[in-house]
């Protein structure tokens, strides 16, 4: 009768770790899920951000610099280009619309940097209040955008 109560303890000691081992990690699975998605909606709102904030900027700039109109034209192209591709966090694995959204960024990126070194050759529009606050905002937002895609980094899965 010993013998039968050990085997039958073994047993269901050996059923209740198997049950407990099967579900480690079972939970873990959506919530890195929900993490990364929260993690890409915080760097889209950010590249968002930088859009929004991007007719303001170039309004500023064109009273000041008529001349560089082919600098203006292309951020505002940029900015309409990279405001038409839509990623949500279902695309995150179709490395095509993930690369097309990027590589719209990197162009806005650029444009936005030849627009802010046309301003080098302006002094009044750099001492230009809004000017100085849009530029200080676009600054802040690339700096938030660095972060976010940092973070998301760390949330892949």
């Amino acid at each position: 009768m010993p013998n039968v109560i050990s085997r039958t303890c073994f047993a269901l000691t050996l059923i209740g770790l198997s049950l407990a081992l099967s579900s480690c990690g079972y939970n873990t699975i959506p919530t890195l899920q929900e993490q990364a998605k929260a993690r890409w909606s915080d760097v889209q709102n950010q590249y968002q951000r930088r859009a929004d904030l991007i007719p303001n900027l170039v309004s500023t700039v064109q009273g000041f610099a008529a001349q560089e109109k082919n600098v203006l034209t292309a951020v505002v192209e940029a900015r309409a280009k990279a405001t038409q591709i839509k990623v949500d966090a279902s695309d995150l694995a179709d490395p095509d619309k993930i690369k097309a959204f990027q590589d719209a960024q990197v162009q806005l990126t650029g444009a936005l940097g030849r627009l802010l070194a046309v301003s080098e050759n302006y002094p009044d529009l750099k001492s230009n209040a809004n000017f100085m606050a849009l530029q200080s905002q676009l600054e802040g937002t690339e700096n938030r955008i660095a972060v976010a895609r940092l973070h998301r980094r760390g949330a892949r899965l």
